[in-house]
């Protein structure tokens, strides 16, 4: 449980660090920070006091206490020497899916380079990805390689990103971007991999195709618009209740529920599934297979991210390939680039070196032309 002279300290440490308080700014007076917190003087003089001899703030006689100007002290990750650079690498998740290889393609090249590596998980919270970025900003990491949390939603940590920027600490985005930042991204063509999967299921005849996309995430909306662009391109109506949409904290209830559901219809007879990835198509076969229903005879599907599920189970899964191990190597091209010259700018500028992977269908057993009906 955190102490109460801890709530005090972390707050300003946390102001400072997102810039609310810049250098040089006076902040709350002690009657001010007791009432806010209601703590007692000697607790606030406690945190206070603990802030000014780590250098966070100072103190000028009957004036108050203010924001000590940081940029030129470097708080170091431990182990790291002062000629040594280091990068940070957030992810969603750090051991899960796909993410081992992406971070240990990033890795092989900081680390070939001279690079300390830290890593960090956010585990798709946008809590966690604040305290990860405040750290990042006290310990004045060279550079970040950063993949954003739900990035379909609006981001309450901007003004986190706006304060690396401002201490020139570079970063590039992997997967998504917040686009209103205008960062250098490393990015498969998530629309293009819909849009494949779905053209893929039509060329075999398929007219009555089930989606599932994570809508919490640009990834999962890109690759819908991928699907319906090619439902409308080769001329296939759509059935809105085909599009089942779902979010980070329903990933593991909704799809299959959603599933069960539309295979209980008799007049929505769906002959091919199209899958956010492949972690979901597991999911979803095990659902098929309870319902008796035999892939690709009876029922198509299709994931995405060409991973390590795509080959453990009887089926073997059609899937769109993701680069990953590529797409940590051109993200760790990107970041040295960037620390490398200092003059870097942020926005247009630096937006033309984003790097987009083109997709591809890695075609198996689990799709098939649809059956003609006796």
């Amino acid at each position: 449980m955190e102490t109460k002279y801890g709530m005090v300290k972390n707050w300003i440490k946390s102001k400072i660090t997102d810039g609310t308080f810049v250098p040089n700014q006076k902040i709350h007076s002690e009657s001010e920070l007791m009432q806010k917190f209601n703590v007692s003087r000697h607790t606030v003089r406690v945190a206070l006091g603990e802030l000014v001899s780590t250098g966070w703030l100072y103190k000028e006689q009957g004036a108050g206490t203010y924001v000590a100007q940081r940029t030129e002290k470097k708080m170091l990750p431990e182990g790291k020497s002062t000629s040594t650079k280091s990068i940070a690498i957030i992810v969603t998740y750090i051991s899960d899916y796909i993410f081992p290889s992406i971070i240990r393609g990033a890795e092989s090249v900081l680390r070939e380079a001279g690079i300390q590596v830290s890593l960090f998980s956010t585990n798709n919270d946008h809590v966690h990805e604040r305290k990860i970025l405040e750290t990042i900003i006290a310990q004045k990491f060279d550079g970040v390689i950063v993949e954003p949390t739900k990035s379909a939603i609006a981001n309450p940590n901007i003004n986190y990103y706006l304060k690396l920027e401002a201490l020139n600490i570079h970063y590039v985005m992997i997967n998504a971007a917040y686009d209103e930042l205008e960062p250098v991204s490393v990015v498969l063509d998530d629309e293009k991999g819909g849009y494949l999967q779905a053209e893929h299921l039509i060329h075999l005849g398929h007219t009555n195709i089930l989606g599932f996309f994570k809508n919490d995430d640009l990834q999962g909306l890109k690759r819908m618009k991928g699907y319906i662009k090619a439902h409308r391109d080769n001329g296939v109506p759509i059935n809105p209740k085909n599009i089942v949409t779902y979010t980070t904290s329903e990933i593991f209830s909704k799809p299959v529920e959603s599933l069960k559901n539309l295979l209980k219809e008799p007049f929505n007879l769906a002959t091919g599934i199209i899958c956010y990835n492949d972690e979901l198509a597991m999911r979803l076969l095990e659902c098929l297979r309870q319902k008796k229903l035999c892939v690709p005879e009876d029922i198509s599907i299709i994931g995405f991210d060409d991973s390590f599920f795509t080959d453990v189970s009887e089926v073997k899964l059609t899937s769109i390939r993701h680069p990953k191990s590529e797409l940590g190597e051109m993200a760790a091209k990107k970041i040295i680039e960037l620390t490398n010259n200092s003059k870097a700018l942020y926005g247009k500028e630096t937006n033309q070196d984003s790097y987009v992977f083109e997709a591809s269908i890695v075609h198996r057993n689990s799709t098939a032309v649809i059956k003609k009906k006796e």
